[in-house]
């Protein structure tokens, strides 16, 4: 899925510096690329537009990216890791089951609500603008999210498993939960202060504690 094949900067033969600076200005780029397509979509991308942004020449961009889909599937790849690192992997420190599930459902609040991308959610930007046209972007985009649907889905699981709520179809949980937090996000960027309890109250009908019998 990733565009640009990066393994000759991570080996240990790597010496040549410019290799190294590649490196650093193809994430710079994708970085700067993921807050642009948050706000104008990844069709609001273009390689002139992002050298002009960063003060670097087009040619350069070119280079490290050869086309528009590359700079697509590069924005799209730096979006996942730094959702990885701002919710999954914190939510990763709470015990497996209701506990993580709610963990999750906090970071992704915080992830859309500070927000970790310029325009909010990058996928609830994205997603609506690429599901009826496939291709490397859409499959990507897609196969993002489907991992987001698993990973609650999983937490879900493991608190049924666990008595921890009420028997659940853990696809349809997630399925819910994604639903609600998408919608929190829009409501969010429209300035509605009301959205995130919103979103909590619905998780919480989930998989709150009236389900555990507490």
């Amino acid at each position: 899925m990733a565009p640009v094949n990066e393994s000759a900067v991570h080996g240990p033969t790597v010496t040549d510096g410019r290799l190294l600076r590649g490196a650093r200005a193809r994430r710079t780029i994708a970085r700067h690329a993921v807050d642009v397509a948050s706000l104008e979509g990844l069709n609001g991308l273009s390689l002139g537009r992002l050298a002009g942004d960063l003060g670097l020449s087009k040619s350069g961009v070119q280079t490290l990216f050869r086309t528009k889909e590359n700079l697509q599937l590069a924005a799209a790849e730096s979006a996942r890791e730094r959702f990885a690192e701002a919710v999954v992997v914190p939510a990763l420190a709470a015990p497996a089951g209701a506990a993580r599930l709610r963990a999750l459902v906090d970071r992704w609040i915080v992830y859309a609500e500070t927000p970790l991308f310029a325009g909010g959610c990058f996928w609830a930007a994205n997603l609506p603008e690429f599901d009826s046209r496939p291709g490397p972007v859409r499959d990507a985009l897609f196969g993002q999210h489907r991992e987001w649907l698993e990973a609650l889905a999983a937490e879900v699981r493991h608190a049924v498993a666990a008595g921890e709520v009420a028997a659940l179809d853990a696809d349809l949980a997630a399925f819910q939960i994604d639903a609600v937090l998408m919608s929190a996000n829009t409501a969010l960027r429209a300035g509605d202060a009301t959205a995130v309890a919103k979103a909590r109250a619905v998780v919480d009908g989930l998989v709150g504690r009236e389900h555990t019998g507490a």
